[in-house]
Parts: structure tokens; C-alpha cells; sequence
């Protein structure tokens, strides 16, 4: 029998509950070997009744209700959204109760955020292809259900990149809108595993989607910036990474970000010019040496640090970015950091002035 998601379509008869003919969302198991709706069968049985519904046997004292995870995943897979429409019609006349439909991406969320349990429950029932595709399809919920999967753990961040998972955040942080922030904060906490660095950093349209959202947000959308910030700083601890991120053209948005007050921006920076490709595109935006400056004067503690790593590499390979340091005085901002209470700062500074003395 053909199934069609359109409203209307004709659904097999197995989708679809013996008493309330309507398509199952949450599908039990009868102890006679039937299925039912949950809400269904929960009241045919909180109404004293004791037989099964279809064959009018005798039912066990408080028969289990088991659930029918196969049924579940083959509605969900030929059409999430109207098993959500069906599960949305109308109560039977006469019923007179007010029925509560949740979607089941909200459900699996709320399974998500429930704990480990849940986030187990929800990998193993196979609807992960289901959020997959409503958070590329730019779905906030989809995306934060996502997330709250990658936080149980290595095992289960590796196998939401088998999944498909890159695929599908990519597209929501290409999409931009609310899903956009969200689904760059996932990517970072798939990418703090190792292997899932290299796959995400390969995959043609990851970086560049998170660089797209670093430039879009140059008008506003603080958050979607940070994010997006957060996500590269993760990704560009491999050193491949750091070229493909240069190569996509992230350094000019990380620098007007960092100009902007973001210490994170900073650190992406600092991986950045450890390689002399990053530095060579570093050298060539205007007055970033006049952001670096400005930045480790009145940036915080990871700020200032940051900043005067990138100056010293970047003056020690070009006297021209070096002499505008001394003009926009890199000296005396040296001599006031030498003594910073922070090492890292200190030793920073020291280091910086001992590249600029060579000129």
C-alpha cells in the first residue's frame, strides 16, 4: 500500500490504532500480541475493562505495555511530520476530552535533556535520522536535541558524525536563523574528540558554513558569532584545520570579532599564526595591527596573551608590521605588561620587545 506524508493519504492499517484509527505516535504492545496507541489503550484499561480490544481475551491484573520501537521508527521514517499531523486530529465525537499532542521532535528533546537514560533511549530507538533531518532543515529544537546528544559522552559523538550529524549541522549553520547558533555549539562538542576534528574539518561545508555565520553576524548576532568563534577555536587545533579556516577566509571576521572585545576570536588568532600561511593572511588586513595592540591593552588575561603572540610572530616576519607596532607604541604597552602579575603575559610582552629591538 502506498503511504504518503500529504494530508489525506492512505496509511497501512498496522500504523494506525485499533481503537482510536488514528496513526500512532507512542505505539505499546498488548500482552495478546496487539499494538495500540499508549493514551488509547492507557484509558480502554483505566476504564476497568480486562479483555484485549481486538481479540476480547482475558487480560493479565495490570498487563505490561511494552513498547513497539520497530513501528515507531517505521512511521517516523516514512513521515515524521504526519504522523505528528495524524496524532494532532480531532478527538472522536463525543469523546469530550481535550487531548495534549506533543511533536515528537520536542518529545525527543525533552528525552535528550532528561539525562543519560534518555539521550541512550533516544540513540538506541534510531530516531536520531529523524532530528537529523528537521535540524537541517533548520529546526532549533532538532539542533538542540542534537546537542544534548553529543554531551553523553566520546562514544556517542563519534557515532552522531557516523550518523550524519556533520551533514545536517552544516546545513542549519548555512541556514542561518535560530538553528544557526545552536547547531555551531554542537559541532564544537563533536569536534572535542580527536577523530571527529579531521572528519568535520574535511567535510566540504562545515568550516565554511561557520566562517558564513562569523560574517553574517558582523551586523549583530553577538551569539552566533561566539559560536561560531567557539567551533573554529575547536576545530583549528589540528593543524590542517587552521589552513582550511584561513583558506575560507576566516581571519578578517576573526579580527573585526576580536576588535570587537572576544577573547575567543584572540585564540583562534593565536592558533592562526603559528603557521606561516595564517601569518602571511594575517599581515595582510588592514590595521590589524592597530586591533592586536589595542586588543592587549585593554583586552582581558586570554586576550592580551593571545594578542601579543600574534604581534611578535607577525612583526618577526615583516619589519614593515614591525616598525607600525613601535609608531603605534608596542614599546611602552612592553614596558607596562613586563611586570604583569600574569607569567604568560609577562613572558609574552618580554618576547615582543625583544622582536621589535632587532629593527
Amino acid at each position: 500500500m502506498e503511504v504518503s506524508s500529504e494530508q489525506g493519504s492512505t496509511w497501512p492499517d498496522d500504523f494506525r490504532c485499533p481503537i482510536s484509527l488514528e496513526v500512532m505516535t507512542d505505539p505499546v504492545i498488548l500482552p495478546s500480541g496487539h499494538t495500540f496507541e499508549r493514551r488509547s489503550i492507557q484509558r480502554w484499561l483505566d476504564g476497568g475493562h480486562l479483555t484485549c480490544p481486538v481479540t476480547n481475551l482475558p487480560l493479565p491484573p495490570s498487563p505490561p505495555l511494552i513498547p513497539n520501537h520497530a513501528l515507531r521508527r517505521l512511521i517516523a521514517a516514512v513521515s515524521p511530520v504526519a504522523a505528528v499531523a495524524a496524532a494532532a486530529a480531532p478527538a472522536a465525537a463525543g469523546g469530550g476530552e481535550r487531548r495534549e499532542v506533543v511533536s515528537s521532535v520536542y518529545g525527543l528533546l525533552r528525552l535528550a535533556r532528561s539525562g543519560p537514560e534518555g539521550r541512550r533511549e533516544v540513540m538506541e530507538s534510531g530516531d536520531v535520522g529523524v532530528l537529523l533531518r528537521h535540524a537541517a532543515g533548520g529546526d532549533e529544537v532538532a539542533a538542540r536535541a542534537v546537542l544534548h546528544l553529543s554531551l553523553d559522552g566520546d562514544d556517542a559523538r563519534v557515532g552522531l558524525v557516523a550518523d550524519g550529524a556533520v551533514d545536517a549541522l552544516s546545513a542549519a549553520v548555512s541556514s542561518g536563523g535560530a538553528a544557526a547558533a545552536v547547531a555551531a555549539t554542537a559541532l564544537t562538542s563533536l569536534a572535542t574528540v580527536d577523530v571527529n576534528k579531521c572528519t568535520i574539518g574535511a567535510h566540504p561545508s562545515a568550516i565554511p558554513a561557520l566562517v558564513g555565520l562569523l560574517r553574517r553576524g558582523s551586523g549583530g548576532g553577538a551569539r552566533e558569532r561566539r559560536e561560531a568563534a567557539t567551533a573554529l577555536y575547536e576545530l583549528c587545533k589540528l593543524p590542517e584545520n587552521r589552513r582550511r579556516a584561513v583558506r575560507a577566509g576566516a581571519a578578517p571576521a576573526l579580527v573585526d570579532l576580536a576588535a570587537a572585545g572576544s577573547a575567543r576570536a584572540a585564540e583562534v588568532l593565536g592558533l592562526f599564526a603559528k603557521s606561516r600561511e595564517g601569518r602571511h593572511e594575517l599581515s595582510r588586513i588592514p590595521r590589524i595591527v592597530a586591533v592586536l595592540i589595542g586588543v592587549a591593552g585593554s583586552g582581558n588575561a586570554r586576550a592580551i596573551e593571545q594578542a601579543l603572540i600574534v604581534l611578535n610572530l607577525i612583526c618577526g616576519d615583516s619589519n614593515d608590521l614591525a616598525r607600525e607596532a613601535i609608531k603605534l607604541g608596542a614599546f611602552h604597552l612592553c614596558e607596562a605588561l613586563v611586570n604583569d602579575d600574569n607569567c604568560k603575559i609577562a613572558k609574552n610582552a618580554v618576547e615582543l620587545a625583544r622582536t621589535l629591538e632587532k629593527l
